[in-house]
């Protein structure tokens, strides 16, 4: 109980420090703009349908600013805890390294909740505004009700809330023995980067006739996440996914999480701070 106390108590205060920072506002404001200026810039959608215009805005604001938040929070509280030697201070009392980065850890983890509950919230009042309008204009194409799946846009946001996790895992692993906190948030776009290309190096593994290329792009595939799974759940008025898909993606993300979170332990607790 002591432990989970500890890091409960660091929990919370990576929590409220990041509460603090001015660039986490700023991708708030950012994020916000974007959900609710979508309305105001669908007739830029190309053809695509309105609402599901709302709702991939809505999603890929929730991803991109998500992801800069879970990369620069993640290195800029991890770094200030070294830089003005708080970190010293914590691991001098009864604190565990491993204390340290779960504490670490899960407060990023809650930053992210909090943005990807309210983020989701405020599309679902968005969606379901612009579709109740729609349902008076054009009464005729809701005859059978509702047609947004607002089921899924919730699961939608759970997913990505867990991809970010994965992404603050692995930043963290990079910051625990990195020397600059620009070397791991630069490190932390590559990983998002690589992530989401996944799917080009597995084609090309898969493909290719060098051995080489097969093993560079199996190692490739293997070391890094595949962000675009965590999109399971993004069809906005397809049903649910099965739940064993779900708990799959779940399974998949935690998994990388964990084995992050190890890594970063355990290169943490052989750094000289």
């Amino acid at each position: 109980m002591a432990v989970l106390q500890r890091i409960g108590i660091l929990a919370h205060n990576t929590l409220r420090a990041a509460a603090r920072q001015r660039l986490f506002h700023l991708i708030i404001l950012l994020a916000f703009a974007l959900v609710l200026g979508a309305r105001w810039f669908r007739e830029f959608n190309f053809g695509a349908p309105e609402l599901k215009f709302l709702a991939d805005c809505g999603l890929g604001a929730m991803g991109f600013f998500g992801a800069a938040l879970a990369i620069t929070a993640t290195g800029q509280l991890f770094f200030h805890e070294l830089e003005t030697r708080t970190a010293q201070t914590i691991l001098a009392k009864p604190v565990r390294r491993s204390e340290f980065i779960l504490g670490k850890l899960l407060g990023v983890g809650g930053l992210l909740l909090g943005f990807c509950v309210a983020l989701a919230l405020l599309l679902i009042a968005v969606l379901w505004s612009r579709e109740s309008e729609l349902m008076q204009q054009l009464p005729e194409a809701f005859e059978n009700g509702r047609q947004v799946n607002y089921a899924g846009v919730l699961l939608a946001g759970a997913l990505q809330w867990l991809k970010l996790i994965v992404l603050a895992s692995l930043t963290l692993l990079v910051a625990s023995f990195a020397q600059s906190q620009l070397f791991s948030v630069l490190a932390g776009f590559a990983i998002l980067a690589i992530g989401h290309l996944q799917h080009l190096a597995h084609d090309a593994y898969r493909r290719s006739a060098s051995a080489a290329v097969r093993l560079l792009g199996g190692a490739v595939v293997s070391a890094f996440p595949r962000f675009d799974i965590f999109g399971v759940a993004d069809g906005l008025d397809a049903g649910l996914p099965a739940g064993s898909d779900i708990a799959r993606v779940v399974a998949y993300g935690l998994g990388y999480a964990g084995i992050a979170c190890a890594l970063a332990i355990f290169s943490f607790g052989r750094r000289e701070i």
